[in-house]
């Protein structure tokens, strides 16, 4: 009898996080990277110059973060299942129709409506709320290991995008991108994905085991825990949330680092060239950041288990600023690797604490509605970045003054992450 009481050793979260990795991996087709690879051909086919195709992605990231406090509440109430699968058919679609079209407007508004909408349904905040649902101890690794899928993509999707360019042409690269989103998302989302385990008789986790481990980096850890876990228990409604330090010091942390991030990945390559630098010095730069930004998600997610969510949240923005600053001083080609390699770890955490961030200080109950009100803060912040780096190279002739500045804004966020606290909920009147 007792044998039969036994918990399983399986926890049914893991099955949430593989459907998770499985729609990084789709959802990469959306990102600036693999658009990128598409730049040259549909420019020259579709008759429209790269300025103006550039503005695809402003309008992309704009849209997505004003569609994100919409659809956060319907996370929270409904789980990610039929979001997801969803926002696979509607993506799906539109990655095939995107084949079909003969003018630089059909491509717009497709790539404005079907694909950036469903993006929003089936895509990183959805997969990052429902993850968050299913675990508070093991919460980052589990994000970690679901964010590898989108780390893979980003450095092998621009091969593949690039073989498929020799064999079938832009096109079908397209319409095939658009079978393999049905494929990955779809079914899997359907069959698989819940909404909390809570709805299957569990509890996050697995079990509600104590910490065993000792020592002060224990009892600090054991302390957030703590204050997580009392977290998960409050709902919060928009106003509310809105009306906290908490939330808009988070906000801020994130948005600067957006705005440095989404204008160093866009910049980066003619930086280092216009410091003296060779193209394939410049495209050995882009390899490293992403190798190593893959490479230390996981060891993001164990360290932000292990670590107070504070310290380790100010060390990825300091590791950050230290490798841009070794860039920025350099003239040799050996520091420029090791600054950007820095760089890239630091970034790797971006993709874990961010998440972990908000379910820590928000928790699990109204986490989809927090996280949408925060995405159209930072997202509205990230799409002034690569604005920023041009026009500051259109003025000064330079990139420096651009990578000083986010150096600086590393720093800052180092300082807020350290001094930011959980929000206190005003009790309700009457």
């Amino acid at each position: 009898m007792p044998a039969l009481l036994q918990k399983p050793k399986f926890f049914y979260g893991w099955t949430i996080v593989a459907v998770g990795f499985l729609s990084h991996v789709a959802c990469a087709f959306h990102m600036s990277s693999t658009l990128s690879v598409f730049l040259k051909p549909l420019t020259e086919d579709l008759a429209v110059s790269r300025g103006l195709f550039s503005l695809l992605r402003s309008g992309e990231i704009l849209i997505g973060a004003g569609m994100a406090p919409l659809v956060g509440p319907l996370v929270d109430r409904y789980g990610g299942r039929w979001l997801m699968a969803g926002g696979a058919l509607i993506a799906g679609a539109g990655f095939i129709l995107l084949s079909q079209v003969s003018s630089y407007w059909q491509f717009l508004m497709l790539r404005w409506t079907l694909i950036t909408i469903a993006g929003v349904f089936m895509c990183h905040m959805v997969v990052s709320v429902t993850i968050s649902r299913w675990f508070v101890r093991r919460r980052g690794r589990a994000i970690a290991i679901a964010s590898l899928g989108q780390g893979l993509s980003k450095v092998f999707i621009p091969v593949v995008t690039a073989t498929l360019f020799v064999w079938v042409g832009w096109r079908w690269t397209w319409a095939i991108f658009g079978i393999i989103t049905l494929i990955l998302i779809v079914v899997p989302a359907l069959i698989f994905m819940r909404r909390s385990p809570e709805d299957m008789g569990l509890k996050p986790d697995g079990d509600d085991g104590p910490d065993e481990r000792t020592g002060a980096a224990a009892t600090d850890k054991r302390d957030s825990l703590a204050s997580a876990v009392a977290a998960d228990a409050t709902p919060w409604s928009w106003r509310e949330v809105i009306g906290t330090d908490t939330f808009w010091i988070v906000c801020f942390i994130y948005g600067m680092a957006n705005i440095g991030i989404a204008g160093l990945n866009l910049h980066v390559f003619a930086y280092v060239t216009d410091i003296g630098f060779s193209p394939l010095v410049a495209a050995t730069v882009l390899s490293i950041i992403a190798s190593t930004q893959l490479g230390s998600t996981l060891i993001w997610g164990f360290v932000s288990e292990r670590m107070e969510i504070r310290r380790s949240s100010m060390l990825m923005f300091l590791v950050q600023a230290f490798g841009l600053t070794v860039v920025i001083a350099t003239s040799a080609v050996t520091p420029l690797y090791a600054g950007f390699l820095f760089y890239g770890v630091g970034l790797g955490g971006g993709w874990v604490l961010q998440e972990v961030v908000w379910a820590h200080y928000f928790g699990r109950v109204s986490l989809g509605t927090v996280r949408g009100l925060g995405v159209l803060v930072t997202h509205a912040f990230g799409a002034a970045g690569a604005p920023f780096f041009g026009f500051v190279h259109d003025m000064t002739g330079s990139y420096s003054s651009s990578f000083i500045a986010f150096v600086v804004a590393l720093l800052l966020a180092a300082l807020l992450s350290l001094v930011v606290r959980p929000p206190r909920k005003r009790p309700a009147i009457g």
